[in-house]
């Protein structure tokens, strides 16, 4: 029956990636601040397992929250990989120590069935999030484009996880020029583990069997809440020269393969990897639309406004990956 299940998830979707405890804590200790009187909502979260709900309630004190809020879609198994489905889709609100013991009790948390099935798009569930001041959790990967277009519309602060490759997408790229969203201060060494069920297709040494985590290293935590790391300047040592930084054959820019190498002595528009992002100040740089550098009319317009693709030829002959233009600003 378990493995069954397993199988029958796998084929559905493939997005049951449960965030360690130590990854939470590494991220949300930038935040403290910003979480008191705060209204938290956990709406990707099974909140029998989920270790998002774990870290809120065991810190609601630490941190002066006013109420934690936790959603799971039903079928989400109360034990990862047990027979023990849960057909009925809760949500669990939990405002604090009634006790003293600082501890989240059974009996303090409120746990009420949903009448749907706790998707973060019924109903019920949005209702729950105009609640909210703030949400924090790991969508589902293949609903990224939804999920941040819902947060954006209800106007909420959030922090997130989700596949670094979201920053190329035509819903997200603009939020990031525009400032609306941006990158948190990401995973250790850039690795990022999940618990997941075992019977998932993966390459060697991505899953380990005995810890039952799975490794990606392109995931990142987005968000829109200030920091202090998103005002650091990039330092940079590297001077322009014609021949290590190519131009482009169909845009007014040049080339650079790593972030270290943003030459200090360019004013013009450069194409730099996505992974710039985690080093973005936008006081230092501002970010530019692909589409207003075009060398003629005959390129494409870009709806994401990156340069990708085959359009990306450079003038040595070279195909790039997905490039951020950027400009400095100072």
């Amino acid at each position: 029956m378990a493995n069954n299940t397993l199988k029958l998830a796998k084929k559905n979707k493939n997005d049951e990636f449960y965030t360690r405890l130590e990854d939470i804590e590494n991220e949300l200790c930038h935040y403290k601040a910003f979480f008191k009187g705060k209204t938290v909502f956990c709406n990707c979260d099974d909140p029998r397992k989920s270790n998002f709900f774990h870290y809120f309630s065991y810190n609601f004190e630490h941190l002066g929250l006013k109420k934690l809020i936790t959603t799971c879609y039903k079928s989400q198994n109360s034990d990862l990989f047990s027979q023990n489905d849960s057909e009925q889709a809760v949500y669990l609100e939990y405002t604090g120590d009634k006790n003293g013991n600082k501890i989240p009790d059974i009996e303090e948390i409120g746990i009420k069935p949903l009448k749907g099935d706790g998707d973060f798009r019924s109903p019920e569930c949005i209702e729950l999030l105009k609640q909210a001041d703030v949400v924090v959790t790991n969508p589902p990967f293949s609903l990224f484009r939804e999920y941040v277009a819902q947060l954006m519309e209800y106007n909420k602060k959030f922090l997130i996880i989700g596949n670094k490759n979201a920053i190329t997408y035509k819903e997200v790229f603009p939020l990031i020029k525009e400032n609306k969203l941006w990158l948190g201060y990401g995973f250790n060494s850039g690795n990022a583990y999940f618990y997941t069920s075992p019977d998932k297709d993966y390459a060697e040494g991505v899953y380990d069997s005995i810890t039952g985590l799975v490794k990606f290293r392109n995931c990142g935590w987005f968000t829109n809440i200030e920091t202090s790391k998103r005002y650091e300047d990039l330092d940079l040592y590297k001077k322009y020269t014609p021949e290590e930084y190519p131009k482009y054959n169909n845009y007014d820019a040049i080339n650079v393969d790593k972030t270290s190498e943003i030459p200090i002595d360019y004013d013009g528009v450069m194409g730099v990897p996505i992974t710039f992002l985690d080093r973005y100040n936008p006081n230092q740089f501002e970010i530019i639309n692909a589409n207003d550098i075009r060398r003629n009319n005959n390129v494409p317009l870009k709806s994401h406004g990156l340069i990708k693709d085959k359009d990306g030829l450079l003038e040595d002959g070279r195909i790039t990956y997905a490039r951020i233009l950027i400009k400095r600003k100072r």
